[in-house]
């Protein structure tokens, strides 16, 4: 096959796309990653990078599809797109990959013509994240509460705070054990709900007078992306 007959072959395959078609689908990507790119940012933590790519990434993914349309070769090409996708070496949070899943299916729709499609499934999905976000629904108690107390040996770590636990906790689970200090003291975890909000400084009181005022750290629980 001559490079003349590849070229003509290029052209006749693009010549099928116009123009004005062209810059409607992707001026429509671009719209739409623009909107993912705003609802990510909605209540989460990002990079700038990070959403630059998203608002991008519909556009880029139309452009490949309109260009091998009517392609044996389109669901290598697609195939292909799908895997090189790379945004960092560590692995993004779940609603960043939601986030790039979502972008390249409407890149696709773009891609293959289905505007009023495309705009359609964002804007069902966006509004399906956005009431997630704004609802209760998934999140943890805010009661919850992981405790890491250090005490001394010359204590049962094994049922040193029980009672504590009973007067202040609906529930309570130590979930880690650790020695420090050349094995004179010992770092417990728990994982506990607070009976109340309020109660949370006396109940640290009374630790710190069970374990001689030795460090006590509590951490709330942080939902994934959350600010």
């Amino acid at each position: 096959m001559s490079l003349q007959s590849l070229l003509q072959g290029a052209s006749s395959s693009s010549s099928s796309i116009g123009m004005s078609t062209f810059l409607i689908d992707i001026g429509a990507a671009l719209l739409i990653g623009f909107l993912i790119a705003l609802v990510h940012m909605y209540k989460n933590s990002y990079t700038k990078s990070f959403v630059v790519t998203i608002a991008v990434l519909p556009a880029v993914v139309a452009m490949v599809i309109m260009m091998v349309n009517g392609s044996i070769g389109a669901g290598i090409a697609v195939a292909g797109t799908f895997s090189l996708v790379r945004f960092r070496s560590a692995p993004g949070s779940a609603k960043e990959i939601a986030a790039v899943f979502l972008a390249m299916a409407a890149g696709l729709a773009c891609g293959m013509g289905f505007l009023l499609y495309a705009l359609l499934f964002v804007a069902i999905i966006l509004t399906a994240i956005l009431l997630y976000s704004l609802s209760k629904f998934g999140s943890q108690s805010n009661k919850a509460r992981t405790m890491t107390v250090t005490i001394p040996e010359v204590l049962d770590y094994t049922d040193v705070f029980d009672d504590l636990f009973k007067e202040y906790t609906d529930e309570c689970r130590l979930t880690q054990m650790k020695t420090s200090n050349m094995g004179s003291l010992f770092k417990l975890t728990y994982n506990l709900k607070l009976k109340s909000e309020a109660m949370e400084k006396a109940f640290v009181d009374e630790i710190r007078c069970r374990n001689g005022n030795l460090e006590i750290i509590i951490h709330r629980p942080i939902e994934e992306g959350e600010l």
